[in-house]
Protein backbone atom coordinates (compact mmCIF):
# COMPACT_ATOMS: atom_id res chain seq x y z
CA UNK A 1 0.00 0.00 0.00
CA UNK A 2 3.01 2.28 0.49
CA UNK A 3 6.23 1.83 -1.50
CA UNK A 4 9.16 4.18 -0.99
CA UNK A 5 12.49 3.80 -2.76
CA UNK A 6 15.60 5.98 -2.50
CA UNK A 7 13.69 9.00 -1.20
CA UNK A 8 15.93 12.07 -0.98
CA UNK A 9 15.26 15.74 -0.24
CA UNK A 10 17.58 18.71 0.31
CA UNK A 11 16.88 22.17 1.69
CA UNK A 12 19.89 24.14 0.50
CA UNK A 13 22.96 22.58 2.10
CA UNK A 14 20.84 20.48 4.47
CA UNK A 15 20.25 16.88 3.38
CA UNK A 16 16.95 16.36 5.23
CA UNK A 17 16.09 12.91 3.85
CA UNK A 18 18.85 10.65 2.53
CA UNK A 19 17.90 7.60 0.46
CA UNK A 20 15.00 6.36 2.58
CA UNK A 21 13.20 3.22 1.42
CA UNK A 22 10.53 0.92 2.87
CA UNK A 23 7.23 -0.78 2.07
CA UNK A 24 4.01 -1.03 4.08
CA UNK A 25 1.44 -3.80 3.64
CA UNK A 26 -2.32 -3.73 4.33
CA UNK A 27 -3.09 -4.01 8.04
CA UNK A 28 0.26 -2.66 9.20
CA UNK A 29 0.62 0.19 11.68
CA UNK A 30 4.11 1.56 11.18
CA UNK A 31 5.59 4.04 13.64
CA UNK A 32 8.15 6.44 12.17
CA UNK A 33 10.44 7.34 15.06
CA UNK A 34 13.26 9.81 15.39
CA UNK A 35 14.47 12.87 17.27
CA UNK A 36 13.55 16.39 16.18
CA UNK A 37 15.15 17.11 12.81
CA UNK A 38 15.48 13.45 11.84
CA UNK A 39 13.45 13.92 8.65
CA UNK A 40 10.16 12.34 9.72
CA UNK A 41 7.81 15.17 8.75
CA UNK A 42 9.65 15.80 5.48
CA UNK A 43 9.28 12.12 4.59
CA UNK A 44 5.56 12.23 5.39
CA UNK A 45 5.07 15.41 3.31
CA UNK A 46 6.71 13.81 0.29
CA UNK A 47 4.60 10.65 0.51
CA UNK A 48 1.51 12.86 0.84
CA UNK A 49 2.48 14.81 -2.27
CA UNK A 50 3.06 18.14 -0.54
CA UNK A 51 6.80 18.15 -1.23
CA UNK A 52 8.48 16.93 -4.39
CA UNK A 53 11.51 14.70 -3.74
CA UNK A 54 14.91 15.47 -5.28
CA UNK A 55 15.30 11.76 -5.97
CA UNK A 56 13.47 8.52 -5.38
CA UNK A 57 10.05 7.01 -6.05
CA UNK A 58 6.86 6.72 -3.99
CA UNK A 59 3.67 4.79 -4.63
CA UNK A 60 0.45 4.87 -2.61
CA UNK A 61 -2.09 2.11 -3.28
CA UNK A 62 -0.27 1.42 -6.53
CA UNK A 63 -0.29 5.04 -7.75
CA UNK A 64 2.92 7.00 -8.32
CA UNK A 65 2.82 10.05 -6.05
CA UNK A 66 4.55 12.30 -8.59
CA UNK A 67 3.17 11.16 -11.96
CA UNK A 68 -0.29 10.08 -10.73
CA UNK A 69 -0.60 12.38 -7.74
CA UNK A 70 -4.36 12.90 -7.73
CA UNK A 71 -5.12 9.17 -7.62
CA UNK A 72 -2.50 8.70 -4.87
CA UNK A 73 -4.01 11.49 -2.77
CA UNK A 74 -7.51 10.08 -3.20
CA UNK A 75 -6.26 6.87 -1.57
CA UNK A 76 -4.80 8.49 1.53
CA UNK A 77 -5.81 10.53 4.53
CA UNK A 78 -3.18 12.93 5.83
CA UNK A 79 -2.92 14.61 9.22
CA UNK A 80 -0.07 17.14 8.92
CA UNK A 81 2.00 18.51 11.74
CA UNK A 82 -0.01 21.17 13.56
CA UNK A 83 -3.37 20.05 12.08
CA UNK A 84 -3.88 23.20 9.94
CA UNK A 85 -7.41 24.34 9.16
CA UNK A 86 -9.48 27.44 8.45
CA UNK A 87 -9.59 29.10 11.85
CA UNK A 88 -12.74 31.15 11.26
CA UNK A 89 -14.81 28.09 10.27
CA UNK A 90 -16.87 26.17 12.79
CA UNK A 91 -15.95 22.51 13.25
CA UNK A 92 -19.10 21.19 11.56
CA UNK A 93 -18.70 23.58 8.62
CA UNK A 94 -15.01 22.71 8.21
CA UNK A 95 -15.72 18.97 8.17
CA UNK A 96 -18.62 19.59 5.77
CA UNK A 97 -16.27 21.52 3.50
CA UNK A 98 -13.76 18.66 3.62
CA UNK A 99 -16.55 16.21 2.74
CA UNK A 100 -17.39 18.35 -0.30
CA UNK A 101 -13.72 18.47 -1.34
CA UNK A 102 -13.60 14.68 -1.10
CA UNK A 103 -16.73 14.33 -3.25
CA UNK A 104 -18.95 12.82 -0.56
CA UNK A 105 -22.70 13.30 -0.94
CA UNK A 106 -26.09 12.04 0.17
CA UNK A 107 -26.47 9.41 2.88
CA UNK A 108 -22.82 8.43 2.59
CA UNK A 109 -21.75 12.02 3.37
CA UNK A 110 -24.08 12.25 6.37
CA UNK A 111 -22.98 8.86 7.64
CA UNK A 112 -19.25 9.63 7.44
CA UNK A 113 -19.69 13.05 9.10
CA UNK A 114 -21.68 11.46 11.92
CA UNK A 115 -19.08 8.73 12.32
CA UNK A 116 -16.05 11.03 12.65
CA UNK A 117 -17.82 13.49 14.95
CA UNK A 118 -18.89 10.64 17.24
CA UNK A 119 -15.60 8.69 17.21
CA UNK A 120 -13.44 11.78 17.75
CA UNK A 121 -15.89 13.13 20.38
CA UNK A 122 -16.40 16.45 18.61
CA UNK A 123 -20.11 16.89 19.33
CA UNK A 124 -19.61 19.43 22.10
CA UNK A 125 -17.45 21.70 19.91
CA UNK A 126 -19.12 21.22 16.52
CA UNK A 127 -20.36 24.85 16.50
CA UNK A 128 -17.10 26.40 17.70
CA UNK A 129 -14.64 28.10 15.32
CA UNK A 130 -11.36 26.21 14.97
CA UNK A 131 -9.40 29.19 16.31
CA UNK A 132 -11.18 28.86 19.67
CA UNK A 133 -10.31 25.18 20.16
CA UNK A 134 -7.63 23.76 22.42
CA UNK A 135 -4.62 22.07 20.82
CA UNK A 136 -6.08 18.65 21.62
CA UNK A 137 -9.41 19.41 19.95
CA UNK A 138 -7.66 20.84 16.88
CA UNK A 139 -5.74 17.57 16.53
CA UNK A 140 -8.97 15.63 16.81
CA UNK A 141 -10.61 17.78 14.11
CA UNK A 142 -7.58 17.23 11.86
CA UNK A 143 -7.75 13.49 12.49
CA UNK A 144 -11.48 13.52 11.67
CA UNK A 145 -10.75 15.28 8.37
CA UNK A 146 -8.05 12.71 7.54
CA UNK A 147 -10.33 9.68 7.95
CA UNK A 148 -13.53 11.33 6.68
CA UNK A 149 -13.44 9.75 3.21
CA UNK A 150 -12.51 6.29 4.61
CA UNK A 151 -9.14 6.03 2.83
CA UNK A 152 -7.13 2.78 2.63
CA UNK A 153 -3.91 4.57 3.66
CA UNK A 154 -3.43 6.98 6.57
CA UNK A 155 -0.42 9.26 7.09
CA UNK A 156 -0.56 10.74 10.58
CA UNK A 157 2.06 13.20 11.84
CA UNK A 158 2.02 13.09 15.66
CA UNK A 159 -1.67 12.05 15.89
CA UNK A 160 -1.81 12.11 19.71
CA UNK A 161 0.17 15.32 20.19
CA UNK A 162 -1.61 17.59 22.67
CA UNK A 163 -4.12 14.97 23.82
CA UNK A 164 -4.66 14.06 27.46
CA UNK A 165 -4.15 10.40 28.56
CA UNK A 166 -7.82 9.48 28.09
CA UNK A 167 -7.93 11.05 24.62
CA UNK A 168 -4.69 9.27 23.67
CA UNK A 169 -6.23 5.95 24.72
CA UNK A 170 -9.33 6.65 22.61
CA UNK A 171 -7.32 7.64 19.52
CA UNK A 172 -5.04 4.62 19.84
CA UNK A 173 -8.06 2.32 20.14
CA UNK A 174 -9.49 3.92 16.99
CA UNK A 175 -6.20 3.43 15.15
CA UNK A 176 -6.12 -0.25 16.07
CA UNK A 177 -9.70 -0.64 14.83
CA UNK A 178 -8.96 1.27 11.60
CA UNK A 179 -5.81 -0.75 10.90
CA UNK A 180 -7.77 -3.95 10.34
CA UNK A 181 -8.61 -2.75 6.84
CA UNK A 182 -5.98 -0.05 6.25
CA UNK A 183 -2.31 0.77 6.22
CA UNK A 184 -1.25 3.39 8.76
CA UNK A 185 2.04 5.27 8.86
CA UNK A 186 2.38 7.56 11.87
CA UNK A 187 5.29 9.67 12.99
CA UNK A 188 5.82 10.04 16.71
CA UNK A 189 8.43 10.81 19.33
CA UNK A 190 6.46 8.86 21.97
CA UNK A 191 8.04 5.45 22.49
CA UNK A 192 4.90 4.28 24.33
CA UNK A 193 3.06 4.62 21.01
CA UNK A 194 5.25 1.90 19.48
CA UNK A 195 4.45 -0.58 22.23
CA UNK A 196 0.76 0.33 22.23
CA UNK A 197 -0.22 0.12 18.56
CA UNK A 198 2.64 -0.40 16.11
CA UNK A 199 3.31 -3.61 14.22
CA UNK A 200 6.60 -2.20 12.90
CA UNK A 201 8.87 0.71 13.67
CA UNK A 202 11.14 2.72 11.39
CA UNK A 203 13.82 4.64 13.27
CA UNK A 204 15.28 7.70 11.54
CA UNK A 205 18.27 9.87 12.41
CA UNK A 206 20.03 12.54 10.34
CA UNK A 207 17.73 11.80 7.40
CA UNK A 208 18.51 8.09 7.19
CA UNK A 209 16.74 4.93 8.31
CA UNK A 210 18.62 3.35 11.19
CA UNK A 211 16.28 0.44 11.82
CA UNK A 212 13.22 -1.30 10.38
CA UNK A 213 11.95 -3.81 12.92
CA UNK A 214 8.99 -5.04 14.92
CA UNK A 215 8.62 -3.69 18.47
CA UNK A 216 9.77 -7.08 19.77
CA UNK A 217 12.87 -7.00 17.60
CA UNK A 218 13.68 -3.49 18.81
CA UNK A 219 13.28 -4.56 22.43
CA UNK A 220 15.64 -7.47 21.79
CA UNK A 221 18.35 -4.94 20.77
CA UNK A 222 18.20 -3.36 24.23
CA UNK A 223 21.01 -4.00 26.67
CA UNK A 224 18.24 -4.57 29.22
CA UNK A 225 16.66 -7.41 27.23
CA UNK A 226 17.07 -10.59 29.25
CA UNK A 227 18.34 -8.74 32.32
CA UNK A 228 17.25 -10.24 35.65
CA UNK A 229 15.82 -7.63 37.98
CA UNK A 230 14.57 -7.82 41.56
CA UNK A 231 13.89 -5.65 44.60
CA UNK A 232 15.89 -6.21 47.76
CA UNK A 233 15.73 -4.51 51.15
CA UNK A 234 19.49 -4.92 51.46
CA UNK A 235 20.91 -4.52 47.96
CA UNK A 236 24.50 -4.71 49.25
CA UNK A 237 23.83 -8.13 50.77
CA UNK A 238 22.10 -9.22 47.56
CA UNK A 239 25.11 -8.30 45.42
CA UNK A 240 27.43 -10.05 47.85
CA UNK A 241 25.28 -13.19 47.76
CA UNK A 242 25.58 -13.32 43.99
CA UNK A 243 29.37 -12.98 44.03
CA UNK A 244 30.85 -15.71 41.86
CA UNK A 245 27.57 -16.30 40.06
CA UNK A 246 27.27 -12.93 38.33
CA UNK A 247 30.40 -10.83 37.61
CA UNK A 248 30.41 -7.49 39.42
CA UNK A 249 30.78 -5.71 36.09
CA UNK A 250 27.38 -7.13 35.06
CA UNK A 251 25.56 -5.90 38.15
CA UNK A 252 23.84 -2.55 38.59
CA UNK A 253 22.19 -1.27 41.77
CA UNK A 254 19.55 1.44 41.97
CA UNK A 255 19.92 2.42 45.62
CA UNK A 256 17.00 4.84 45.50
CA UNK A 257 14.53 2.15 44.41
CA UNK A 258 16.31 -0.72 46.12
CA UNK A 259 16.57 -2.67 42.85
CA UNK A 260 19.32 -4.89 41.57
CA UNK A 261 19.70 -5.55 37.85
CA UNK A 262 21.87 -8.33 36.44
CA UNK A 263 23.00 -8.18 32.82
CA UNK A 264 23.45 -11.87 32.11
CA UNK A 265 22.34 -12.36 28.51
CA UNK A 266 24.36 -15.14 26.88
CA UNK A 267 25.86 -16.33 30.18
CA UNK A 268 23.45 -19.19 30.80
CA UNK A 269 22.23 -17.75 34.10
CA UNK A 270 18.49 -18.11 34.68
CA UNK A 271 16.11 -16.27 36.97
CA UNK A 272 15.56 -19.56 38.83
CA UNK A 273 19.32 -19.84 39.49
CA UNK A 274 19.45 -16.31 40.87
CA UNK A 275 16.38 -16.87 43.06
CA UNK A 276 17.87 -20.09 44.44
CA UNK A 277 21.20 -18.42 45.31
CA UNK A 278 19.48 -15.51 47.08
CA UNK A 279 17.29 -17.90 49.06
CA UNK A 280 20.32 -20.04 50.04
CA UNK A 281 22.12 -16.94 51.36
CA UNK A 282 19.06 -15.75 53.27
CA UNK A 283 18.56 -12.57 51.23
CA UNK A 284 14.97 -11.32 51.11
CA UNK A 285 13.81 -10.27 47.66
CA UNK A 286 10.61 -9.57 45.74
CA UNK A 287 9.45 -9.03 42.16
CA UNK A 288 12.21 -11.05 40.52
CA UNK A 289 11.64 -11.06 36.78
CA UNK A 290 13.34 -11.08 33.39
CA UNK A 291 13.13 -7.73 31.57
CA UNK A 292 11.79 -7.43 28.00
CA UNK A 293 14.13 -4.58 27.16
CA UNK A 294 13.76 -0.82 26.93
CA UNK A 295 12.87 1.11 23.82
CA UNK A 296 14.47 4.27 25.21
CA UNK A 297 18.00 2.87 25.25
CA UNK A 298 17.54 1.30 21.80
CA UNK A 299 16.26 4.63 20.47
CA UNK A 300 19.23 6.46 21.94
CA UNK A 301 21.78 3.96 20.66
CA UNK A 302 20.34 4.17 17.15
CA UNK A 303 19.94 7.94 16.99
CA UNK A 304 22.82 9.22 19.13
CA UNK A 305 25.21 6.28 19.07
CA UNK A 306 25.32 5.59 22.75
CA UNK A 307 23.09 3.79 25.20
CA UNK A 308 21.49 5.19 28.29
CA UNK A 309 22.94 4.31 31.64
CA UNK A 310 21.57 1.30 33.49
Amino acid sequence: MIEVEGLTRRFGALLAVDGVGFTAAPGEVIALLGPNGAGKSTTMKMIAGFLRPDAGRMRVAGHDVVSDGLAARRALGYLPEGAPGYGEMEVADFLGFMADVRGLDGDHRRGRLGFVIERLQLGEVRRQPLDTLSKGFRRRVGFAAAILHDPPVLLLDEPTDGLDPNQKHDVRSLLVALSRERTILLSTHLLEEVDAIATRALVMAHGRLRADATPGELLAMSRHAGAICFAATDSVAAVAALDGLVPAANTAVDAREGRVRLFVRGRGISAETVAKRLAERGVAFTDLHVERGRLDDVFRSLTVGEETAA
